[in-house]
């Protein structure tokens, strides 16, 4: 179009004309920037403190990642308020691939039903990348029960309830769900202890103070090897390769259970698919590496995997689930 057609143009179509070249400059940079992506180093945002499971877990997988992209994956933890400080800050972040996140399952989908306001809405302003891991608890009993499966558990619970306990790590955490869980699943009267944290509540478990208690797999098997904790089953859908004479929950006769203290990649909303199939693939193949699938089930974990619309899936039904048993236990936070 040369000079004197534009002018002739009316104003409405000048505009339009405009409008459609601003769009396609903005395309033709973005297409730009994700062809060259990434040239500078990511930070992956833990939301949660230097040394804990996220974080290590972050760090060795960071390692292979930086391989991978040729770019230094420099970990950045913002603990705080149960995940939400971290996560909050990925969602505010620029969606151009230079900043990812460690999301979980307080953060992705349990704060949302147990806290009033979320600073971020976790479905509009963070897109999963996949799933790293699945970790399912340990239903634990200590030397005050004697009793060696969960049926025989539950019996003892409903010939005295409201008189056996349950320790937990804290109001709305995996510990804390888990036991309401199996309360509602199992239609017996359980009373919550919640401890500051989840080595105290084990602490008591160990010492006969509380009964029973869920506890994460890595933290649960030094004391099951050494005989202070008896294991009954464990919170998957299927056996943990480091105790394979240990039932699933279902397997006890516990239907419809299922609960994990799980973790995946998220990245801000509006980061572009091209950027997310890269991050998701190479996620993929790294976690296939011999080593890190050997780190992972090490924990008495499940190793993750899959597309960003599985792992989407995933963290809309973990949702669901624990909006339903926050609802009906009518737990609030303290």
């Amino acid at each position: 179009m040369n000079l004197r057609s534009w002018i002739c143009l009316p104003r409405v179509l000048k505009h339009a004309a405009l409008s459609c070249a601003l769009v396609l400059l903005s395309m033709t940079l973005q297409a730009q920037s994700t062809a060259t992506w990434p040239n500078k180093p990511i930070r992956w945002i833990v939301p949660y403190a230097a040394g804990g499971f996220a974080d290590v877990r972050a760090r060795r997988i960071g390692q292979d990642l930086a391989q991978v992209l040729g770019q230094s994956v420099v970990i950045e933890n913002k603990p705080g308020a149960g995940g939400v400080l971290g996560t909050d800050l990925v969602a505010k972040s620029a969606p151009d691939g230079y900043t990812i996140g460690m999301g979980n399952l307080a953060a992705l989908a349990v704060n949302v039903s147990l806290m009033k306001k979320l600073p971020y809405d976790p479905v509009r302003d963070v897109m999963p990348v996949v799933l790293i891991e699945r970790s399912p608890l340990i239903l634990t009993v200590g030397p005050s029960l004697t009793v060696r499966s969960v049926q025989e558990l539950i019996a003892l619970a409903r010939s005295q309830p409201g008189r056996v306990s349950f320790a937990s790590s804290g109001v709305g955490g995996a510990h804390h769900l888990s036991g309401e869980l199996l309360r509602q699943r199992a239609g017996v009267d359980l009373v919550h202890v919640p401890y500051k944290g989840g080595a105290p509540a084990a602490a008591d478990v160990m010492a006969g103070h509380v009964p029973m208690m869920f506890e994460m797999g890595y933290a649960a098997l030094p004391s099951i090897k050494a005989g202070k904790i008896r294991a009954l089953a464990v919170t998957s859908t299927q056996r943990v390769a480091l105790l394979p004479d240990v039932p699933t929950m279902q397997e006890a006769g516990v239907p419809d259970f299922a609960s994990y203290n799980w973790q995946g990649l998220i990245v801000p909303a509006g980061t572009p698919m091209a950027i997310v199939t890269r991050l998701n693939r190479e996620f993929n193949t790294i976690l296939a590496l011999p080593e890190q699938r050997e780190a992972i089930v090490s924990t008495a974990s499940h190793v993750g995997g899959g597309t960003p619309e599985a792992f989407r899936d995933f963290i809309r039904g973990e949702t669901t689930l624990w909006a339903r048993v926050i609802r009906d236990a009518r737990i609030q936070p303290e």
